[in-house]
């Protein structure tokens, strides 16, 4: 009996085991399985594209590892995906072309590894992975978090140039200058009338309605007069010999208007648009663009003014993918060119356009209306004696009681006082950045305090010198001077900071108020760039989120009690562009980011009533929104590259839907241009500068234009070398297309002051045509063409 309890006993510890063993086995196995499907989910989300975000953001961190980490799973699980497209390809395809995502990807992983090379100095490790991409992946594109596609090739190319440089010690820039051009001017087979009469050869109807048009009745008069290549006339250059020579030479065919767009050659050029396929009235406009290079003003003037004729509602498209507004800006060359040839003695009267619901990337729902206007011959002393002054005109309201203040004048004009008297911003933004340093490699350094030579000073403040005859030497005669005397040498009266995420120093911008008497423009970012949002990159600050907006708050509620009882302090500024996006979602909801600038401006008017509040918009994108959610701020200020001939319509667009003063809060233009010299784009960027300035000073109050410019303020003093990445070199690829000397932003050259070869940075100042064209005017008591007439009466 004991035997046989003992066995079932026995059984029933096997049992057990067995259901044990049964148990923990279903366990592990289950466990196994849920590790595997887990692995399998993070598989299917961590795409090529998830990783790549990972690794810029691990590299931000100057995280090694898990940079590595993260761009070497990308290219074992994308590397065979990446070559098949890289094989589909026989030539570089269009940016952001759908299908070839893991090509872009796993070259950037590559490019991205020889980053992390290079920081560690591990020279030959960073060339080989570099050079992977040029074997490999050379038709891939990157993708900037700033806003532009950029050839992972040539950046590999820029980077190996860089490392090999390093190496044997040179860091200066590559020193070959571009060739100079000769231009071909256009010599014009049929230049009409000089002036087109519009009412002789047809009618106007409904002129200053959406429902505007004109009606030709006379079409071949209207055609003599307009003259070769202005609308309507598309017959006359075909009997230009010129024309017939250059169709048969092969230089005049369909399809090749862009590529001469910016060549010496302007008569090719201007032939090839008169046969381009393009809407009649971006053709026109480009028409116009070459006639002005050329000289024949008059030419020019008739082809902007047929756009605003026939083609009011015309429009292209950025390279942002935003809409231009070929009419308006028409408009503006046409002032632009009358103010800069008075002895014309024309005026535009009445013309306007006017773009309802245009201030979004939508124009399905866009109305036209138009008023071409006509041109009038105008008396010289009308033009001197017309203009008016405070004293005529008494004040309708003030906003502020502090010592900063801005009011408006019973012709709504607006001005900027500061402790009673105008003050018109004379701004440059000051970044003097170090040839070497980037911030995409977190070795930007805080200018403020950047002591290199140990000298007890402060680099580019005061140990700056002008290398007055080019030869990248600091001679006996060159003694430092330091940046802010040169810009108080140049008329700046006006410098914009952010006070994150670089710590301000007080004491120098003290400094650099008791003695040069220069002002401050502080801003806070308002989660631009994610900075003071706490939100991370990738996903961007929300600002629909109460947790983000409490900490914006928080940042600029510090700004505040900060500085605002700090003398040099002339104005707030909230915010950078946000409307564009990158790493926010301002783009995507304007509402919320307006609703929310304006309270954040309320917080800073219940703390400080010594200074106004602004805004930094992108141009005017969304201008209706802020109109209607942001009343509270003061002031619009605009980041605006929009041309040569300043800002057309941004002024009016203000006062009519908002009726704020406002400023132009960036604005500037490359000394560099492709197939020019250094000293042609030198004084190709100063036209430009003078064209911009003129058109602000022609807005402020008591002038011919709208009346609500408080000024501008000029990107930038000095060349920043990192903008295009390398920042050993001084890049001369264009970043993006724009409305510059050769159609390309250059952003490494965009200062007033250029670094030389770089190899005395942060010291040598080589100061450029635009110095000394604002030295010039910012001087002056009274605009250029205002002080012009009255010296030539």
């Amino acid at each position: 009996m004991r035997d046989k309890r003992k066995a079932k006993s026995e059984k029933r510890k096997v049992k057990a085991q067995n259901l044990k063993f049964l148990v923990l086995n279903f366990g592990f196995t289950f466990f196994v399985l849920h590790f595997s499907l887990t692995c399998f989910a993070q598989d299917a989300v961590l795409t090529s594209k998830d990783l790549i975000e990972k690794s810029w953001e691990a590299h931000g961190k100057r995280d090694a590892e898990k940079t590595l980490e993260y761009t070497g799973q990308c290219i074992e699980l994308y590397a065979k995906q990446a070559q098949e497209q890289q094989s589909s390809l026989n030539a570089m395809p269009k940016e952001g072309t759908p299908g070839l995502q893991e090509l872009n990807d796993v070259a950037v992983a590559y490019f991205i590894q020889g980053e992390v090379h290079m920081r560690d100095q591990e020279w030959e490790k960073a060339k080989a992975a570099l050079n992977i991409v040029l074997d490999k992946y050379k038709y891939a594109w990157g993708w900037d978090p700033r806003g532009w596609f950029w050839s992972v090739t040539e950046k590999a190319r820029d980077s190996i140039t860089k490392i090999n440089k390093i190496i044997r010690g040179d860091t200066g820039e590559e020193g070959e200058e571009a060739s100079r051009e000769n231009l071909i001017p256009i010599a014009l087979h049929d230049p009409g009338a000089d002036v087109v009469d519009y009412e002789k050869y047809g009618e106007f109807k409904g002129a200053g309605t959406r429902d505007y048009k004109y009606i030709v009745k006379d079409q071949e008069g209207l055609s003599m007069a307009a003259g070769e290549g202005i609308h309507p006339n598309t017959s006359s250059h075909r009997f230009d010999q010129r024309f017939i020579t250059a169709v048969k030479e092969g230089k005049v065919k369909q399809g090749l208007h862009w590529q001469y767009m910016n060549s010496p050659d302007l008569q090719t050029a201007f032939f090839n648009w008169i046969i381009a396929a393009e809407p009649a009235g971006v053709k026109l406009f480009y028409i116009g663009e070459l006639l002005e290079k050329s000289g024949l003003i008059k030419h020019a003037l008739k082809a902007y003014h047929a756009i605003a004729v026939h083609f009011p509602g015309s429009y292209g498209w950025t390279y942002w993918h935003t809409p231009w507004y070929v009419g308006q800006t028409a408009l503006a060359k046409i002032e632009s060119i009358l103010r800069g040839n008075p002895d014309l003695n024309l005026r535009l009267e009445g013309a306007y356009i006017k773009i309802l619901n245009g201030f979004d990337n939508d124009i399905s729902n866009d109305i036209v209306i138009t008023d071409p206007g006509r041109f009038i011959k105008v008396n010289l002393t009308d033009k001197i004696f017309s203009r008016k002054s405070a004293k005529d005109i008494g004040v309708s309201r003030a906003l502020g009681k502090g010592k900063v203040r801005l009011v408006q004048y019973q012709n709504s004009h607006w001005q900027l006082l500061v402790d009673g008297s105008p003050y018109m911003i004379k701004g440059i933004t000051y970044a003097p950045t170090r040839v070497g340093q980037s911030p995409d490699e977190g070795t930007l350094g805080n200018w403020m305090t950047e002591d290199s030579d140990k000298n007890g000073r402060i680099d580019g403040p005061y140990d700056s010198f002008v290398d007055e005859n080019g030869n990248n030497k600091q001679d006996a005669g060159e003694p430092a001077v330091g940046d802010f005397q040169l810009m108080k040498e140049m008329g700046v009266n006006t410098i914009r900071l952010y006070h994150h995420p670089l710590k301000i120093s007080k004491e120098l911008l003290r400094d650099m108020y008791n003695r040069y008497g220069i002002r401050v423009i502080i801003g806070d970012f308002l989660g631009k760039y994610a900075i003071g949002s706490n939100a991370e990159w990738a996903k961007g600050t929300d600002y629909a989120n109460p947790e983000h907006k409490k900490n914006m708050l928080a940042s600029v509620r510090r700004m505040v009690e900060e500085f605002k009882d700090e003398p040099y302090v002339l104005m707030w500024l909230l915010g950078n562009e946000n409307v564009y996006g990158v790493a926010c979602n301002a783009d995507k909801n304007p509402k919320a980011f307006f609703q929310f600038a304006n309270e954040a401006a309320l917080m800073i008017k219940s703390m400080d009533a010594d200074h106004p509040v602004a805004l930094c918009n992108g141009d005017t994108l969304f201008l209706d929104a802020f109109a209607k959610y942001a009343a509270d701020i003061d002031i619009f200020s605009a980041n605006a590259y929009r041309g040569s001939y300043g800002f057309g319509s941004l002024w009016s667009a203000v006062k009519e839907l908002a009726d704020k003063p406002a400023f132009i809060s960036e604005y500037g233009c490359p000394a560099y241009a492709k197939g020019r010299s250094l000293s042609d784009a030198e004084g190709l960027q100063a036209e430009y500068h003078r064209g911009c300035w003129q058109d602000i000073e022609n807005n402020t109050a008591f002038s011919e234009g709208a009346g609500n410019s408080l000024g501008g303020i000029v990107f930038e003093w000095l060349d920043e070398w990192w903008k295009a990445y390398e920042p050993f070199i001084h890049d001369r690829q264009g970043l993006f297309t724009g409305p510059f000397p050769d159609g390309y932003m250059h952003e490494e050259w965009l200062g007033v002051c250029g670094q030389g070869s770089g190899a005395l940075s942060p010291f040598l100042r080589h100061l450029r045509k635009s110095y000394f064209l604002y030295r010039d005017s910012w001087l002056r008591d009274e605009p250029w063409e205002f002080k012009d007439l009255l010296s030539k009466h």
